[in-house]
């Protein structure tokens, strides 16, 4: 078991330049319900309620000439469970999670379900450790960039995007199927191919999950459509 001694002083440091008073709500943070005992649940609604805040405020302010519904669409891109997965893995977060025994042998520490409640449980953590200012100026660092990059064409994911354009124009949807499993139960990859039969184009492509592979696929179509 993981004492509050060894608290990784020195990742969070470099990560967040930020150190706790309280170790044990990192402890907290960055314990998954798998592992028994307090977990991150409360904490992970209390950063996801944060998270919200501070990014529509930022957007607020960034975006001075936006509609509300552009607004509405950038802080659903920035705080969705890939966006925030991403930075998780960017953070190595997954190397400081505490796992029950099966959701370690399954990969947990790679799940983006797992890692994007825990990014969330760890502001929700700062929040209440050092207050609104603290993990305000740790999200602006985390988020500020993508937030002036994002271009508002590409908020909505390849899935999605795909799905639209057929629909505009009444061709058919996309037909999905994974070709391909490799690896271990734990460990695997998958390749699913992505068929517009309308305009007969098909893609695949591959992921750690069905739906990381669905969407490189659905990208790939996109491309093609996009240089005719």
């Amino acid at each position: 078991m993981i004492q509050a001694a060894d608290l990784p002083a020195k990742w969070l440091d470099q990560t967040f330049n930020y150190r706790f008073s309280d170790s044990s709500l990192f402890l907290a943070a960055v314990t998954h319900r798998s592992a028994g005992g307090h977990n991150n649940e409360r904490l992970e609604y209390l950063g996801d309620a944060i998270l919200g805040f501070l990014v529509a405020k930022n957007l607020y302010h960034c975006f001075p000439g936006a509609s509300e519904g552009e607004l509405t669409r950038r802080r659903a891109a920035l705080v969705r469970r890939e966006t925030l997965a991403e930075i998780a893995v960017e953070l190595d977060l997954g190397a400081q999670l505490r796992l029950g025994s099966g959701e370690l042998k399954s990969g947990g520490y790679r799940r983006d379900s797992i890692l994007a409640d825990t990014l969330e449980a760890l502001l929700g953590a700062i929040y209440l450790d050092g207050g609104l200012s603290a993990v305000e100026g740790i999200i602006d660092s985390l988020f500020h960039q993508r937030m002036v990059d994002e271009p508002t064409g590409e908020l909505k994911d390849p899935k999605t995007r795909l799905q639209e354009y057929l629909q505009s124009r009444g061709l058919s949807l996309p037909v999905y199927e994974v070709t391909e499993t490799l690896g271990q139960a734990h460990e695997q990859t998958f390749r699913v191919s992505c068929n517009a039969a309308d305009l007969d184009l098909a893609e695949s492509g591959t992921g750690s999950s069905r739906r990381r592979a669905e969407q490189r696929a659905a990208a790939k179509v996109l491309e093609k459509i996009d240089h005719g």
